[in-house]
């Protein structure tokens, strides 16, 4: 499985690509706003960071509007991931982008219908939100489920599942226990998959006889 991190923080990404903890980055507006920057600076220097797809969205909503910006976006670096909503203008503009050889994330899905509609449209990923779909008192593991089951039952399907909106770590174990391609984690669940009482005992008790030698590695 793939991780992407899900941050437009360039301090964050880059210390999670120095430990080999990411494949890619996906961003979306709020993300980019946080930073207070421009945004072709920002995935610029994200894009700089990892040689992985980093998703870059459009903001418009109709079909012309999503295409000048994809091509714009696409301009800033060749492994800039063109993302657009998953609207009728969006698949649309999915199809045409994908056509120019543009990498696609069509995001906001929320239905195995949905995401099946942007396979066809060419989708280089699909974004399932399971956090959100939690939120609502809705499976959202249920929804990668069907997805991964209906993708693998068509193997000319290239659309990989990229599941966001993750919350916690156990969204990724299922995810990736469900064969999901992908995972796009904020930056703290990525360090939270560090994290087990057991292993912090074990280390603890390793140094604490191993002081107890009065020697040193070095």
């Amino acid at each position: 499985m793939k991780f992407f991190v899900d941050t437009a923080d360039v301090g964050e990404i880059r210390s999670l690509a120095e430990a080999g903890l990411v494949d890619g980055v996906t961003t979306n507006p709020s993300l980019v706003a946080r930073t207070g920057r421009r945004m072709a600076e920002v995935i610029a220097e994200i894009c700089s960071i990892t040689p992985g797809p980093v998703s870059a969205e459009v903001t418009a909503t109709d079909l012309e509007g999503m295409l000048a910006e994809g091509r714009h976006l696409r301009g800033i670096a060749p492994n800039v991931a063109v993302k657009v909503p998953l609207t009728e203008a969006g698949l649309r503009a999915c199809r045409t982008l994908a056509g120019e050889g543009a990498q696609v994330n069509v995001t906001l899905c929320f239905s195995p219908a949905q995401a099946l509609l942007a396979a066809k449209a060419g989708a280089a990923f699909v974004s399932p939100f399971v956090g959100r779909l939690d939120d609502v008192a809705t499976d959202g593991m249920r929804l990668i489920a069907d997805i991964v089951t209906i993708f693998r039952n068509y193997p000319h399907l290239r659309t990989e599942v990229l599941v966001a909106s993750v919350r916690h770590p156990m969204h990724l174990v299922e995810a990736a226990r469900l064969g999901a391609h992908v995972a796009t984690l904020p930056p703290a669940v990525i360090r939270q998959l560090l994290k087990h009482p057991l292993t912090d005992r074990g280390l603890d008790a390793f140094l604490a006889d191993w002081k107890k030698t009065g020697q040193s590695i070095l």
